[in-house]
């Protein structure tokens, strides 16, 4: 049987984060063949151009993760009605020197939690574009929008029982779209 490794990349730095607890949940969710492991953005430094030609060794490490991945799990919140800082700086660091994008081809999926009750619409738009220009073909359907409230998660973490069937299927969704569209 494949194996699958799903990069998880989560918008969030935050301890407690929605996020990074949605992403856990989901790992869950995931069929036997797939495995999937957050990948560290905190530790990145902000992009600059000046470095591409001797790149720091959190954005190796980030870009071999990203190249060793079958796919991409982004999970995010929405900070001003876009996406925040750390994942757009994570993106940038992963996509250059120009050309030598590790996105390129990932199929890739976008959800994310917000305590609004827009949840991460505003943000899940703008990273669809920026995965756009990135050349990674992105599940469109279903989307999720999730409210951060009382019964998401149980007590374990795991996803509540008023969200798990929805969940479940768009995991289904997903790991059928990286089968898919993933290259060897």
């Amino acid at each position: 049987m494949a194996q699958y490794d799903i990069a998880v990349v989560v918008g969030s730095l935050r301890k407690d984060s929605f996020n990074a607890k949605l992403a856990v949940a989901l790992g869950k969710l995931a069929p036997a063949d797939f495995n999937f492991h957050r990948v560290e953005i905190g530790d990145l430094p902000l992009y600059s151009q000046d470095d591409d030609a001797d790149q720091a060794q959190p954005v190796k490490r980030l870009r071999g993760e990203i190249a060793a991945a079958q796919g991409v799990l982004f999970v995010t919140p929405e900070y001003n009605r876009s996406i925040p800082g750390v994942l757009k700086n994570a993106i940038d660091n992963g996509s250059r020197p120009w050309g030598q994008s590790a996105w390129a081809g990932k199929p890739a999926a976008v959800l994310g939690v917000s305590p609004g009750a827009m949840g991460t619409a505003m943000a899940q738009q703008h990273l669809r574009n920026v995965l756009t220009f990135l050349d990674m073909p992105t599940l469109q359907q279903p989307e999720v929008f999730l409210q951060a409230k009382e019964g998401l998660f149980n007590a374990d973490g795991s996803i509540g029982e008023g969200s798990r069937a929805f969940l479940q299927g768009w995991m289904d969704k997903f790991a059928a779209f990286v089968k898919k569209n993933a290259t060897a």
